[in-house]
């Protein structure tokens, strides 16, 4: 970046009028939806000016041209703020913000990527920061492009553990295109926040995590202007003390009023005194991005190759995942991979043999991970692959979530699924993750049961829009499909069948392979039944699920290394419910599980080969009762 030249008079004060003019369209359109935040508006009044009119580099009416600069608005709750930005550059009517919060504007309550300005979603503090390190990691390390990143948070969010975890990537990988603000306006929704304006200890917090810290008053453009100026070779925060409420007589630096429009005869009052501020109408237009980011294709990426295993072979799905994620990103040079040091199991490691300056270590933070990604993936920068045990994507639920909001599409593979994993016992065991990603909006869940399977899914899921999540196991089981075996989203198998089946058995992963087994020892009493492989848990095959189970007189029989609540039993039961003739009868886990081997802990939770060959005996003899 340049070095810092003082700009003159004449544009600091048209910084400060068009700070005002955002106070003023905050305050408007807050009072016209009658709810909003204008009080969070106002305290970043003038960040907001001197970013988008000063600093920032980007085409106005081409939002995500991928060589513009990033904006993050990880305090969500302040989005009028950031819609009076774009009608002040003039990508929006000033008339559109006076629709703010109805059904049928584009100007939701908090920030989403059906604006075309917006990238990620936002509103569950603490996420904007661990996004924005992803897409400044995607513009140093992967574009090498010039664009900038920057994200303003409030200061009640960084009580958020999230926001550490980002600091913390930021600050180790020296991603000196990112700038964190911190909007320190010392009060939060109920409370004041807990450091309230001793902006020196979140200068040393930052300093700690690596960053280049910058305490500001908030509220002067010509020291905004100044540090936005700085460069260093390492992320710089800038800690702007500000007041909440900044202009509005009365309610400014007062607890009370977080989230409270103000009243319409107190609104007009107050933009009448703001307005009197404001010296000049003529705006300020941005400064142009220098196009240097360069031209993806991510469509229709395709393996290089066909799976290459051999039926009866035995191989662990986790490990498939590792090696088809290498060969995919031989395959196009945009796939990308990231870990929470868990790559030795998840087998990314892979991956990261291959192609290591595409390997992204995130550590121990699972929740930033999943953030990371986000960011990774914007703008179709990159198809990015996140992978750690499948238990601990729990504790990154609600970044998950919000990556739904944000129509990310990223993809999650989560390993050591289910008591099968053994003697490291239920802390590690992946026991709810189909219940949690069957719950996400448009969310496409694989759970494949053989290597091939494995390679397949993660081919699908590179080319699939929305949130992916691969389940993968422990154990190595036998390949059961051949190489040429074609698979789709929400295509079952049938993998075993005869005219004489009397029961549809449907399992996946280490329990197909029980299932198979045990059909195998029912055979030889002359019992036959029917496997089913799902394929896809979400979206379920429902055609070839009730197809198989009416040819075996409506039983069904679901087996599952996962609890009963929200996975495949609960997903079969959901799709045949109403139909007649139809019983379902579900084996799952039923409780907490215990350190054991993987066959001890099957066996005791009902959902081994002789626990199925029991229930199918139970279900024909029910026939005759």
């Amino acid at each position: 970046m340049e070095d810092y030249h003082k700009p003159d008079q004449q544009t600091l004060q048209a910084l400060k009028d068009t700070a005002n003019r955002l106070r003023i369209s905050s305050i408007k359109a807050t009072t016209a939806a009658g709810s909003g935040h204008p009080t969070s508006c106002c305290s970043a009044a003038e960040i907001m000016s001197v970013l988008f009119f000063h600093t920032m580099k980007y085409k106005v009416q081409d939002p995500r041209n991928a060589s513009n600069d990033r904006f993050v608005l990880s305090k969500g709750h302040a989005a009028p703020i950031l819609y009076s930005v774009w009608a002040e550059a003039g990508f929006l009517q000033e008339t559109d913000l006076l629709n703010l919060r109805k059904i049928d504007s584009v100007l939701e309550g908090h920030p989403v990527p059906r604006q075309a300005f917006t990238d990620v979603a936002t509103g569950s503090l603490g996420q904007g920061l661990g996004a924005a390190c992803g897409m400044a990691y995607t513009g140093k390390f992967f574009d090498r492009a010039s664009y900038r990143v920057y994200c303003l948070l409030g200061d009640g969010e960084l009580s958020e553990g999230s926001v550490w975890e980002a600091m913390a990537f930021a600050g180790f990988y020296k991603l000196d295109n990112l700038v964190a603000i911190f909007d320190v306006n010392r009060l939060g929704q109920s409370d004041p926040a807990p450091l309230q304006h001793h902006v020196e200890i979140y200068q040393k917090r930052c300093e700690a995590f690596g960053w280049h810290a910058i305490i500001v008053d908030g509220h002067s453009v010509e020291e905004l202007c100044k540090a936005f100026g700085q460069a260093k070779h390492q992320p710089t925060a800038i800690i702007a003390k500000t007041f909440k409420g900044k202009g509005i007589s009365g309610v400014e630096d007062k607890e009370s009023w977080h989230g409270k429009p103000l009243p319409k005869n107190m609104a007009e009052q107050v933009i009448l005194e703001i307005d009197e501020k404001i010296q000049n109408k003529k705006k300020l237009s941005p400064a142009l991005p220098e196009e240097d980011a360069p031209v993806v294709n991510i469509r229709n990426i395709k393996m290089p190759s066909p799976p290459s295993y051999k039926v009866g072979e035995k191989w662990a799905t986790r490990k498939a995942y590792g090696v088809a994620l290498a060969k995919l990103g031989h395959a196009n040079d945009r796939v990308i991979a990231l870990d929470g040091d868990t790559k030795n199991s998840t087998f990314s490691e892979l991956f990261k043999k291959d192609h290591p300056s595409r390997y992204i270590e995130c550590y121990i933070a699972e929740q930033n991970m999943v953030s990371i990604a986000v960011g990774c993936a914007t703008r179709d920068r990159t198809v990015a692959f996140a992978s750690t045990f499948a238990t601990f994507f729990t504790r990154a639920f609600d970044q998950i979530r919000m990556a739904a909001i944000s129509e990310s599409n990223i993809n999650l593979c989560g390993s050591h699924c289910g008591v099968s994993i053994g003697e490291d016992g239920p802390s590690q065991m992946g026991l709810e993750d189909l219940s949690m990603f069957r719950a996400v909006p448009n969310a496409t869940v694989f759970y494949p049961s053989d290597a091939v399977a494995t390679e397949k899914a993660v081919e699908i899921a590179a080319n699939t829009k929305g949130i992916c999540f691969i389940r993968t196991s422990r154990p190595e089981n036998p390949v059961i499909y051949n190489n040429n075996e074609d698979f789709h989203i929400g295509q079952a198998k049938v993998v075993l069948k005869s005219k004489d089946d009397q029961v549809t058995v449907i399992g996946a992963g280490v329990t197909l392979h029980e299932a198979l087994a045990a059909a195998e020892q029912l055979r030889k009493e002359k019992i036959f039944i029917r496997v089913i492989d799902p394929f896809t848990i979400k979206p379920l095959d429902k055609k070839t699920i009730l197809e198989n189970a009416r040819a075996t007189k409506g039983r069904i029989i679901t087996v599952e290394d996962h609890y009963h609540e929200g996975g495949i039993g609960e997903a079969v039961c959901a799709a045949v419910v109403g139909e007649p003739g139809i019983t379902v009868n579900r084996l799952a886990v039923s409780h907490v599980p215990r350190s054991g081997k993987s066959a001890e802990l099957l066996k005791m939770f009902g959902i081994d080969k002789d626990a199925i060959v029991q229930a199918v005996k139970v279900a024909i003899c029910k026939q005759y009762m």
